[in-house]
């Protein structure tokens, strides 16, 4: 089975990425930005109602146990998502939840038990985008002498995952009686030990949650390394993505697809979100006058920190009005941002950019596709990769936040509206629902009968 990219009816999905004051790496530093954003709970409720009114399908928060860079130039962190994700379910009834987790840095346990509180409190509406966590100043903060190797760090999410399943799937949905007359609260052969033990874990179980209203929140991956992919194409049912062409856009689909049919999966049940920053303006030449405010606002020297890091070489490596080093474009892998970086060099190669250059390149959108126009263009862009194998949907990131997202919504989604590709109400409840993706069924009952292993 294979996507037809073209069915009648076949509609786009938008994810609405909230980010602190935007994705503009100097967003907080424009007159109308709130520079304590990331930190603001109020903030992030007024993006998340913003984001429904607009029937968004879900919204997503990133993270990483780690404060980025010193905190001179941007805010080092945010806000734990988990526990913002819980307040942004008492503030929203429809719109899906999706936070990052780490399965290097947590226990399965601990996060099978908190995702599923949050499904349950959301009503069936969390998603888990599932990390590795890339950085040596990750592993520092968890008391480990060098982050694990990329291979051990896939090695270990797939168990955790498989883990995670198991738990959820402890409780059967016909475990609750609340039988007050003979005193039975729950059937007892309906709650059952996982008793995993693996090379990573060992978990007696069973949760002490029951199984969640969608079975198991929505699996998110973003991860574009071979490690990556082949994890996505077993277990992604959403796929956040960075591409700078539709040629790329249109690469990355194919593989993915066909590494989910190989691994027995419909295509059809991977959906794949790759990342836009719309910066928009009523006209062109305004639109370009907007990244141009912004880009006046970048600092390089915050940008410098941030491409080392990714490319994993010292500041002094990278020269500002000359092209990356032979050395950097030639390294065939890295243990850390290894798909980023590939991404970076590719765009930096084929565009012949100095260092400079490409600090204004990932200024607005970190390797995104930063797309600058009015919004027919914006529009013209997405209908383009819709229609031509290069998404299933997108992962909107306002530049500015919440002017980009509010721009977007009042000036973009009529006109996706207008020519049939975005919804106009909420058809279901759930985020499985919004995506299309059925309720997974427990692995522990087959045929109707519960006990079977």
């Amino acid at each position: 089975m294979t996507t037809n990219h073209t069915t009648p009816g076949r509609r786009l999905h938008l994810n609405a990425f909230l980010m602190e004051a935007g994705h503009h790496e100097a967003a907080w530093r424009l007159p109308e930005a709130d520079p304590g954003a990331s930190f603001d709970l109020g903030h992030y409720v007024r993006l998340a109602q913003l984001a429904e009114s607009a029937k968004f399908d879900s919204l997503f928060l990133a993270d990483g146990p780690v404060a980025q860079g010193t905190g001179e130039f941007r805010t080092p962190g945010q806000l734990e998502p988990l526990t913002l994700l819980t307040a942004l379910a008492g503030a929203t009834e429809r719109i899906g939840l999706i936070a990052t987790a780490s399965t290097t840095y947590n226990d399965p346990y601990n996060l099978a038990r908190t995702f599923a509180s949050v499904d349950h409190v959301s009503n069936g509406r969390a998603g888990w985008n599932i990390v590795t966590s890339a950085t040596e100043q990750e592993a520092a903060n968890f008391g480990l002498a060098g982050r694990p190797l990329h291979a051990t760090r896939y090695e270990r999410a797939e168990e955790f995952l498989d883990v995670a399943l198991k738990l959820w799937d402890s409780w059967s949905d016909d475990h609750f009686l609340g039988d007050k007359v003979a005193g039975r609260w729950g059937d007892p052969t309906e709650l059952r030990p996982i008793d995993h033990v693996g090379t990573h874990f060992r978990v007696a179980g069973p949760l002490n949650v029951p199984r969640p209203p969608q079975g198991y929140p929505l699996l998110v991956q973003a991860g574009a390394s071979e490690e990556g992919k082949r994890f996505a194409a077993r277990y992604a049912e959403a796929i956040f993505v960075a591409h700078q062409t539709l040629e790329a856009a249109q690469s990355f689909y194919a593989d993915l697809k066909a590494r989910a049919v190989a691994a027995g999966r419909d295509p059809d049940q991977v959906v794949i979100l790759p990342g836009i920053v719309p910066i928009i303006g009523s006209t062109e030449r305004e639109a370009i006058a907007l990244a141009q405010q912004l880009d006046d606002l970048r600092i390089p020297e915050f940008g410098l920190r941030a491409l080392a890091t990714v490319l994993e070489v010292p500041v002094e490596d990278l020269i500002l009005d000359a092209p990356l080093a032979p050395a950097i474009t030639q390294r065939t892998s890295r243990e850390g941002f290894d798909s980023r970086a590939n991404l970076i060099i590719e765009l930096a190669v084929r565009e012949q950019l100095t260092v400079r250059q490409i600090l204004g390149r990932l200024g607005g959108g970190r390797g995104h596709n930063v797309v600058v126009g009015t919004p027919e263009q914006i529009v013209e862009v997405m209908e383009c990769w819709f229609h031509h194998g290069g998404a299933d949907g997108f992962n909107v990131m306002g530049a500015a936040l919440p002017s980009g997202l509010e721009t977007f919504i009042e000036q973009v989604v009529p006109l996706l509206r207008a020519k049939g590709l975005f919804r106009e109400e909420y058809e279901g409840r759930t985020l499985r629902e919004h995506y299309g993706l059925p309720r997974p069924a427990n692995q522990y009952v087959r045929d109707g009968a519960a006990g079977v292993r």
